[in-house]
């Protein structure tokens, strides 16, 4: 019998079928891990469906609690969080493919805003005040798209139809049906020649602070910067710095500290426009996480391998 519990009602009801087709070897309990499960309850567990947005302190330790617990299932692609926390012997599984869409919709969406002027132009809505400023295109710029993964390919994808010159930029360089995609070692030759800059990989202690004052100096006059990763790719008094001269611009979905506090300065800083981390906050979400959780227990009743492990602690 494998065990599986899951955070919420929504997700107990899209697997319910599967259950149903199961019932001699699968079963599903609702849990959301604010208190720890019932003795007998815990001492069957296998896999844990970690909720969405799970950032409660200390609230992985209640996995400590499950001497059976194999499996260790995010709804989210970045794992960092979850990792140094999780106890021996478990296989910790990520969201891959679960968000690309809705965050590649977002990096797309802040590129646009931000070329085309629209808080600018939400500004002068508010104000009631007629305002018809020139400004740049999207089309025949060069933007640099920064992580290869899933999210990164579904950003590449979707800029496909905007008549830009994509360049692309992975942890090591390859060629590939689509041609040649550069190495990150490679991003300071590659930064000059960008127009946007996309930042669409994984937080690592490589890609911690990746660009830093030194890279923010390659980037041209002008160019905007687009943070869909992790705030932390980022160094935030570095890029303050270019915003404040008047340099450089951004549109960031993630901030470093996360959440940004009030009074933060980036809050106010010019030609920024700041989203609450908010790439997967999609109606998309729900039935696609679905699909993969119901993967995964389909892999692991058939005694495959899970499907898209990052780690084993």
């Amino acid at each position: 019998m494998l065990t599986a519990t899951v955070p919420d009602d929504d997700l107990l009801t899209r697997l319910a079928d599967l259950a149903a087709a199961h019932t001699a070897d699968l079963r599903l309990v609702r849990w959301d891990l604010s208190a720890p499960l019932d003795a007998a309850t815990a001492a069957d567990v296998d896999l844990v469906v970690i909720p969405h947005y799970f950032v409660r302190p200390g609230g992985f330790d209640v996995l400590r609690d499950l001497p059976r617990l194999r499996y260790v299932q995010l709804p989210s692609a970045g794992y960092e969080h979850a990792r140094p926390h999780l106890p021996p012997g478990v296989v910790l599984c990520n969201g891959r493919g679960v968000h690309d869409a809705g965050t590649a919709e977002l990096a797309v969406g802040l590129t646009l805003a931000m070329q085309r002027d629209l808080p600018r132009a939400v500004r002068a809505m508010d104000e009631g005040r007629w305002d018809n400023p020139f400004g740049p295109s999207l089309a025949d710029r060069r933007v640099l798209v920064v992580g290869q993964g899933s999210v990164g390919q579904a950003v590449v994808a979707r800029f496909g139809a905007f008549e830009v010159d994509v360049v692309r930029v992975a942890r090591t360089a390859r060629d590939d049906a689509d041609g040649h995609v550069h190495g990150v070692a490679e991003l300071g030759d590659l930064l000059p020649g960008a127009d946007v800059v996309v930042l669409a990989l994984p937080l690592s202690r490589t890609s911690h602070h990746l660009i830093d004052a030194a890279a923010l100096a390659r980037m041209k006059d002008g160019a905007l910067l687009v943070n869909v990763a992790r705030g932390k790719v980022v160094d935030t008094d570095a890029l303050l710095a270019e915003l404040t001269s008047g340099r450089l611009r951004a549109a960031l979905d993630v901030t470093d500290p996360e959440p940004l506090p009030a009074d933060h300065p980036l809050w106010h800083a010019p030609h920024v426009l700041v989203t609450a981390h908010q790439g997967g906050n999609t109606d998309a979400t729900y039935p696609r996480v679905a699909a993969l959780v119901r993967r995964q227990l389909t892999a692991l009743l058939a005694g495959q391998p899970p499907v898209n492990e990052v780690a084993r602690t």
